[in-house]
């Protein structure tokens, strides 16, 4: 797993505000500043799976991050929203990264350094002595990979307290979890002053596990990248691979 490569311009720079908004504010070295900040490939550039091929629905991308998908079929939607979190955190403070496994195991990035890893058996997750190392972003990699593999949108679910769509705020997360499931993590909210209207901007993974990127709003084309949060709620809220119920959206402690 490699790290975000050098910036060909930030999600910020590429994708400006609906007309008549601004940028919700978010704290400086927050969660959503980073999130504004992340890189993007060139416009144009395909979304690809895991092993180069490019990935079927070109339609719904309107952005590649520039962040690798790994070489094997595990970042998908949920753990691309982990392997985002994790590379915020790892940038932040390493010692806060943890995630759940789906059986409720509490995997957390400190332990694997200093010598506890994992192995399932059967429907049993063992901690597992290995070596103890230094906090390298190969090392978040090691620790990531088998997390992805056991770890999924049930978990993540679990990680994130509900929120209601009309605080939507960056860094929040619409999950469902289960098997099917999905998560699109929210990059980016702007807000009409005037109106009260909120937008979002979103980012997935998907299945296969492919290159994260933004998805392009392909139901109302004049907005770009932006999502309309219904205004009144509505059960729903549409995105154009799944569809989530409006309360389905959460936020990380």
């Amino acid at each position: 797993m490699a790290g975000p490569a050098a910036a060909t311009g930030s999600l910020a720079q590429r994708f400006g505000v609906p007309p008549g908004c601004q940028r919700v504010p978010v704290a400086a070295g927050s969660w959503g500043e980073w999130l504004r900040g992340l890189p993007l490939r060139p416009a144009g550039t395909l979304a690809r799976l895991y092993d180069g091929r490019p990935k079927d629905n070109q339609a719904v991308v309107a952005a590649v991050v520039n962040i690798d998908p790994g070489t094997k079929d595990l970042q998908q939607c949920a753990d691309a929203v982990m392997r985002l979190r994790a590379e915020y955190l790892f940038s932040v403070n390493p010692n806060k990264i943890h995630f759940h496994l789906t059986t409720g195991y509490d995997a957390w990035f400190s332990d694997y350094l200093s010598g506890t890893t994992f192995r399932v058996q059967g429907v049993q997750v063992c901690p597992t002595p290995k070596p103890a190392e230094g906090p390298s972003h190969a090392a978040l990699g090691r620790y990531l990979r088998p997390v992805f593999g056991y770890a999924g949108t049930l978990s993540l679910s679990r990680e994130v307290a509900p929120v209601p769509l009309a605080d939507a705020q960056p860094g929040d997360v619409l999950v469902h979890g289960g098997r099917p499931g999905h998560a699109v993590l929210v990059a980016d909210v702007a807000l009409n002053p005037r109106t009260g209207q909120r937008y979002l901007l979103l980012l997935q993974s998907y299945m296969p596990a492919q290159h994260i990127h933004v998805l392009r709003n392909v139901d109302q084309p004049a907005l770009g990248a932006w999502f309309a949060v219904p205004s009144p709620p509505t059960p729903q809220f549409d995105t154009p691979e799944w569809t989530f119920a409006s309360t389905e959206l959460g936020r990380f402690d």
